[in-house]
């Protein structure tokens, strides 16, 4: 009986032992999704603040006229918001160079490239004034009406200096997001977005000056913008990384203009509309988290910053799919009471949830080529992707297979719906 045996017992502390690289793992997640909410929460309050200048200015337009909806409307999403596709992407330099060299202790360096950056964007604006000045035969080639490219044309005019700002905001903000200063950036565009809205209604609607309102408010809240992050610049001479102005911005400007290009390419193809302010906040995170890295030597912090930015992003966009899927037939009833609207919005709802899904991915791989200097090699992929992929299938699926007509005529109601939202 002696020689009998004994239950085995259950290695507790075994088990514990496989538990603590999991929760290690889990721990450090935690705080590298910590780390990127920092940047990417305030990043997107100050995109979607900066988008919506130009949002209430329709909206507030639309209260004048059709002529006048029209106007903005167009000269907002075609002749400004090509400018600022091409001045974010060319700016967009700064978060890999700034990035790297804050995170090696270069902290001089970020003022200096930024000034760099001023000096390309600069002379950018200047070379697409042409654009403006012959805005109306451009509108009228691309298929818009004689009257209102006309219209569109001459508020473009009046907006010439919202183009010289955008030059200017855009290094600095990145000159700042580098740095993780971008509740700075967060708490100037709020203010300046409750002034904007004070002064549209008051000059628009109150006074009664019309479009000459319109673009005297648009002009002043972009250049208050800059101005107020210049100020907190100057003041605070940003840690360090200001120390005033300096001959070396034109220094080895070619390499410069070569990665502001690829970032241009890149980026200004993918701007569209309120998603995209969320986009780019994830994009602005990543970059910095990603380029604060490498400047330091630490590759495999960056690797696990792309793991941990991606699960996040791409949940967040599995959460508004469902969303989408399941309100299909009634999330449209919330801005329009036109049966027909809803129907064909319905219609597109599978598509726009899928699309929506893959684009929560889009913005954080572009955050990290950002990061990384990889721009010319992903601006060589969008190219093909665009123009050897995407118009070829658009040209198939719209012409051989009829579903553009779809797409047409969905367009036009939501065009025609989202004016009449504003003129309400």
């Amino acid at each position: 009986m002696g020689s009998g045996t004994t239950p085995l017992l259950v290695n507790n502390n075994d088990e514990e032992e496989d538990r603590k690289p999991v929760r290690a793992v889990v721990r450090e997640f935690g705080n590298e999704s910590k780390r990127l909410w920092k940047i990417a929460g305030p990043a997107i309050f100050t995109s979607i603040c900066q988008y919506s200048l130009g949002a209430l200015t329709q909206t507030f337009a639309g209260q004048l006229s059709e002529l006048d909806l029209a106007a903005v409307s167009v000269e907002n999403s075609v002749i400004a918001g090509l400018a600022f596709g091409v001045m974010l992407g060319m700016g967009s330099a700064l978060e890999t160079l700034c990035g790297q060299a804050y995170g090696a202790g270069q902290f001089r360096m970020l003022g200096v490239y930024m000034q760099r950056s001023w000096v390309i964007l600069l002379t950018t604006a200047c070379l697409m004034i042409p654009i403006y000045v012959f805005s109306p035969p451009i509108l009228e080639f691309a298929g818009e009406t004689t009257e209102i490219s006309q219209a569109a044309g001459k508020f473009a005019l009046w907006m010439l200096p919202q183009l010289f700002a955008y030059a200017l905001n855009f290094p600095i903000q990145k000159f700042l997001q580098a740095q993780r200063k971008v509740i700075v950036m967060a708490c100037v565009s709020a203010i300046v977005l409750v002034l904007h809205v004070f002064f549209s209604w008051l000059l628009m609607l109150k006074l009664g000056w019309g479009l000459i309102g319109a673009a005297i408010t648009l002009n002043a809240s972009w250049w208050l913008i800059v101005f107020g992050q210049l100020l907190y610049i100057f003041i605070t001479k940003s840690d360090g990384a200001w120390s005033g102005f300096t001959w070396l911005a034109f220094v080895d400007l070619w390499g410069f203009i070569k990665l502001s290009l690829a970032s241009a390419v890149m980026l200004c193809m993918n701007i569209q509309g309120w998603d995209a302010m969320i986009a780019i906040g994830f994009n602005a995170a990543i970059s910095v988290r990603v380029s604060n890295e490498l400047g330091s030597g630490n590759a495999r912090a960056a690797k696990f910053a792309v793991i941990v930015v991606s699960v996040t992003s791409v949940s967040i966009g599995v959460v508004c799919m469902a969303i989408v899927f399941a309100t299909r037939d009634y999330f449209p009833y919330l801005f329009t009471n036109s049966t027909a609207v809803a129907e064909e919005t319905t219609k597109l709802a599978i598509l726009l949830g899928v699309t929506v899904l893959l684009n929560s991915l889009q913005p954080v791989l572009s955050g990290v080529a950002i990061g990384a200097g990889w721009q010319s090699l992903v601006a060589y992929i969008n190219i093909g992707c665009y123009y050897i992929v995407g118009l070829p299938a658009g040209i198939l699926l719209g012409f051989t297979f009829g579903l553009g007509v779809m797409v047409a005529q969905a367009e036009t109601r939501v065009k025609r719906w989202g004016g009449a939202i504003a003129s309400q």
